[in-house]
């Protein structure tokens, strides 16, 4: 019942949003950003933070997306959301792509979209007027900040809301988020103890997982389990297979996305006799997790949700 209540206040927001009085000033990982208007030409890179700005109903303030199709993560559900808006690059965005389609914000994060040193940070873009918010989760590239959270998505979403003039918006579909799992985790078994869960994204020689600041440690922890690499001081990061198979998870959370399928990683280590002794491999414990989901976005919730169900059986 709550969670429809908030859907219906998340309704009347939309439709009466005061406007919030600016110029704004809004946290970007070790920045400070003031907005002395809401952006009208928006850009996002990447499947995730793309679905962040479509969850505030900002494709009217948008001018185009980048990074989505160059890792093959369009899933239908993007398709229609995006509409008729073009992805202007496939893959990370040149400053001329930005430039061109004269954009006054970009939504990124380091490596969603901009890289340390590259030709598309936060500095190289001031000069043409172009505001850049970092995403949450990208900031250990830059600061410290602490081990992943819901928090991470639900901060951003905030400040989007702050940036765009659609605080209440913003406000109520995070309220909406927490009570949904609230709500959720409240009717979940207990497990005598964390799982314990690699998260495997890509890689054969050594494979690339995500650390302590990756957000499926914090998706696993809500769903009751244990990152093993949640001591590794990184979000995504590349290791060697030797901890993985000397920590034993009992769960992989495979990341699908790009030329190799879930199905073809699943075959990768099941095929492999150094880790047939994993409880995850010998008792075919995988889990299959869209890049979209793994990623701090809106399908969070629901991929907690998923996890939270392959944990208990």
């Amino acid at each position: 019942m709550r969670l429809v209540i908030a859907l219906a206040a998340l309704a009347a927001a939309s439709s009466s949003a005061v406007a919030a009085g600016y110029p704004v000033t809004v946290r970007s990982c070790d920045r400070e950003v003031t907005f002395e208007a809401a952006p009208q030409r928006a850009i996002s890179n990447d499947v995730n933070l793309t679905e962040m700005m479509l969850a505030l109903g900002l494709s009217d303030r948008m001018v185009g997306y980048t990074g989505v199709s160059g890792w093959k993560t369009l899933d239908e559900t993007l398709r229609q959301g995006v509409a008729e808006l073009p992805e202007l690059s496939p893959e990370y965005p040149s400053k001329e792509v930005l430039l061109g389609a004269d954009a006054d914000f970009y939504f990124a994060g380091w490596n969603y979209g901009m890289r340390l040193g590259g030709e598309v940070t936060p500095e190289t873009l001031a000069e043409f007027d172009i505001a850049v918010y970092e995403l949450s989760e990208s900031c250990i590239h830059v600061m410290d900040k602490p081990k992943a959270s819901m928090d991470d998505l639900y901060n951003d979403l905030l400040n989007l809301g702050q940036i765009f003039d659609v605080s209440e918006r913003a406000e109520l579909l995070v309220e909406n988020y927490k009570i949904a799992l609230e709500d959720y985790q409240a009717g979940l078994p207990a497990l005598p103890e964390p799982v314990s869960v690699f998260v495997y994204d890509s890689g054969e020689a050594k494979p690339f997982t995500a650390g302590q600041y990756g957000m499926p440690t914090a998706l696993i922890e809500a769903a009751g389990g244990r990152n093993i690499m949640d001591d590794v001081e990184s979000s995504w990061v590349e290791i060697g297979w030797e901890p993985v198979i000397e920590r034993n998870p009992e769960v992989v959370v495979i990341v699908n996305y790009g030329d190799v399928t879930a199905e073809q990683k699943i075959d990768f280590m099941k095929s492999n006799p150094a880790f047939a002794a994993i409880p995850a491999v010998a008792n075919d414990r995988f889990v299959v997790l869209e890049y979209v989901e793994a990623t701090p976005g809106p399908r969070n919730i629901a991929a907690v949700q998923r996890l939270a169900e392959a944990f208990r059986e």
